[in-house]
């Protein structure tokens, strides 16, 4: 999301009033000063991503696609809360500034948090590194996995970010109706994995902050060190209760 080599012009099936949107920044992002240039990165296929460009500072918008959408699906709200639920911990996020959730301005709900400089590395082979490149780069990812997971909940607000109960639980009975739901013949391996799941969940003993499609892809790195410098695509996060 920091590399402006892969922007491209809106594309027509994400175009939107500009002005609306320009107007609306001059009133509730501080610091913001036009002219604004909007394109579009070639990333963020779930929700439509944007370069906001002007001649101080660089933005990116995440908006709701247009369109009849799931009822739950595309939250940006989500990622915009717990970004800035995390501003003041460990784990490495893009700043935020302004969520927006009124359709009349630009037509979708958005959000717009600040541009972070670094590499988006879409390959989890990593190609052209050496091996110790590699391994730092993973070890990095890691660590700030173990920051995620050692946020405390409460302290940062988000104590009803997240369902009570078992996480595994919840996971284990929906995969199992979603397979039901799709499955053309009986796959013995399959039901003997639904069987035994059930009766091997970890019992609930502690709450964490799940990314819920943490990968490599989803994280700026910075542009010569090995180190995570902002989180992204917080969309499908939640907190889960795992033993």
């Amino acid at each position: 999301m920091s590399d402006n080599s892969e922007v491209t012009p809106v594309r027509p099936a994400h175009v939107f009033n500009e002005s609306n949107l320009y107007q609306y920044m001059q009133e509730n992002v501080d610091g913001f000063k036009g002219p604004l240039t909007v394109s579009q990165f070639e990333g963020g296929q779930s929700n439509p991503t944007f370069l906001l460009h002007t001649p101080d500072q660089e933005y990116v918008m995440r908006k709701k696609p247009p369109g009849v959408l799931l009822p739950s699906a595309h939250a940006v709200d989500r990622e915009y809360r717990i970004m800035s639920a995390l501003q003041d911990t460990d784990v490495p996020v893009a700043k935020t500034y302004t969520l927006c959730e009124d359709d009349d301005i630009i037509g979708t709900p958005f959000y717009i948090m600040e541009k972070v400089e670094g590499r988006i590395l879409r390959k989890p082979e990593l190609p052209g590194m050496e091996a110790d490149e590699r391994a730092a780069i993973y070890d990095a990812m890691n660590d700030t996995l173990a920051k995620m997971h050692n946020v405390n909940i409460e302290a940062a607000g988000l104590s009803d970010f997240g369902k009570q109960g078992n996480y595994f639980e919840r996971q284990i009975g929906r995969w199992t109706k979603q397979y039901r739901a799709s499955e053309t013949e009986e796959v013995p391996t399959m039901e003997k994995l639904i069987e035994w799941l059930p009766e091997n969940m970890p019992k609930h003993l502690e709450n964490t902050i799940c990314h819920g499609d943490y990968r490599l892809e989803n994280m700026i790195i910075h542009p010569t060190k090995p180190e995570v410098v902002a989180v992204l695509d917080w969309e499908l996060c939640t907190w889960t209760s795992f033993g």
